[in-house]
């Protein structure tokens, strides 16, 4: 093998085994925090902020140091956020209100000094660090130009579902083939936070095509 390969593979590799060590880590952290929530009186209420479908290999460059801020700071009270919950323009805001309450302030007084007890708040310098990586990797929001269809049944379907927690992804954020797995997930998202998925045939409750919403997704997919 030629020296310069061996150079390249010996970096993959060390760069795989850096990658594998950080999400063991970020896997520990976040099983540490549901252990904290077992002994907490307040571990029921922490534990239903955010639903748990969303897993430390899933981070957006997951070795970097962002992605470590996000699992250093964020699994203390509540499971891990996706990046995409909020588009570029609100994390900002919801990174600043998430600080306060680490600090053991906001709007439940005493009981929010109580339940912050040993949670660590980031510095000045990690805060902005942490938004930016949020704000990276933050959903895109749709452009209704761009896709006519959102007025018909399928885009209907699509506008419902999506815009019950966040503002509508653009179907450019992933492949035809990523597609699937992510609707699945937000499908068990919505089952969690009692929003609607269409299981139930009742004439008087929206109904949701997620058959129609992935066909969308897919169609308009990005290619690679």
């Amino acid at each position: 093998m030629h020296p310069r390969s061996i150079t390249g593979f010996v970096a993959a590799a060390l760069t795989l085994a850096t990658y594998a060590a950080t999400i063991a880590d970020f896997d520990q952290a976040v099983k540490g925090a549901r252990l904290r929530w077992e002994a907490s009186s307040h571990g029921p209420m922490l534990e239903r902020i955010l639903p748990p479908t969303f897993e430390p290999a899933q981070l957006p460059e997951p070795a970097s140091h962002g992605a470590e801020l996000v699992v250093q700071y964020c699994v203390q009270c509540h499971n891990l956020a996706n990046p995409a919950m909020h588009n570029p323009e609100k994390w900002p805001i919801v990174v600043d209100r998430m600080v306060v309450r680490m600090k053991g302030h906001g709007n439940m007084g005493e009981l929010m000094r109580e339940m912050m007890a040993g949670v660590q708040a980031p510095t000045e310098e990690e805060e902005k660090q942490l938004v930016a990586y949020l704000q990276r990797h933050g959903q895109r929001a749709i452009d209704p130009k761009r896709y006519p269809e959102l007025d018909q049944p399928s885009g209907q379907s699509f506008k419902l579902a999506c815009g019950q927690c966040h503002v509508l992804p653009d179907p450019r954020r992933h492949t035809a083939a990523e597609w699937p797995a992510v609707v699945a997930r937000m499908e068990q998202n919505m089952a969690w936070m009692n929003r609607v998925v269409g299981t139930r045939r009742d004439p008087t409750e929206p109904q949701l095509r997620l058959d129609e919403i992935l066909g969308f997704l897919q169609k308009y997919a990005r290619k690679s």
